[in-house]
């Protein structure tokens, strides 16, 4: 009777109930097939899909143009229980694995979901916008100045413009200008996030000591 006890209550059988359980494992998509893999998943009874994306106001050469992208780009997330639905899973269209180290496969927290959920809450009432760093290089989409090149000097969030230097036959000319007149290096929504999340803890007042 004790060996039964000790049997049921061992590591192998707790990993062998929790895989009836359903939890949140991480999927890996197709290149850019993230919302298709979404779209199937949710049509599998017992598996719940959380797809993490974000609207943003890209600068494009006609103009700033709004845009849906994923915050883990080839990447979301799905619940289910392990041991039924698996495979289902694994052979839904668009998905191409789900993530495993050897024969584990690593179960997400529900509290990194949440926050994860939280966190694009927050950042769904602001305005998105891309911006290029001091010392990138940048081209000038319209205007006067189109074509030309120049390397950012100062980013003013705020007023959504950046200072450049362009270059000018041969002469270093200080220009003020919209983020929506400029192309630069693309970055990801993931590194928008971040970059907004950073700026968001930096404008927090800072706690002063009572003394």
């Amino acid at each position: 009777m004790e060996m039964d006890m000790e049997y049921y209550s061992s590591p192998m059988a707790e990993h062998s109930s929790r895989q009836t359980l359903p939890g949140w494992f991480c999927i890996r998509t197709h290149l850019k097939h993230e919302h298709i893999a979404a779209a199937h998943l949710r049509q599998l009874h017992g598996v719940d899909v959380f797809n993490p994306q974000l609207r943003l106001l890209r600068s494009t050469r006609r103009g700033p143009r709004w845009c849906t992208e994923s915050l883990f780009p080839n990447y979301l997330f799905a619940r289910f229980a392990l041991a039924t639905m698996l495979e289902k899973v694994t052979y839904t269209p668009a998905v191409k694995m789900v993530m495993r180290f050897g024969c584990l496969v690593p179960e997400i927290p529900e509290a990194v979901i949440e926050d994860l959920r939280g966190g694009l809450a927050q950042l769904s009432s602001k305005v998105l916008t891309d911006a290029p760093v001091e010392g990138e290089e940048v081209e000038v989409a319209v205007g006067p100045f189109a074509g030309m090149r120049g390397r950012v000097t100062r980013v003013l969030p705020g007023k959504q413009r950046t200072r450049v230097l362009l270059d000018v036959m041969g002469r270093l000319v200080p220009a003020e200008l919209s983020l929506d007149l400029v192309l630069f290096a693309r970055r990801d929504a993931a590194e928008i996030a971040l970059h907004r999340g950073e700026v968001a803890l930096l404008e927090r007042p800072m706690l002063r000591a009572p003394f």
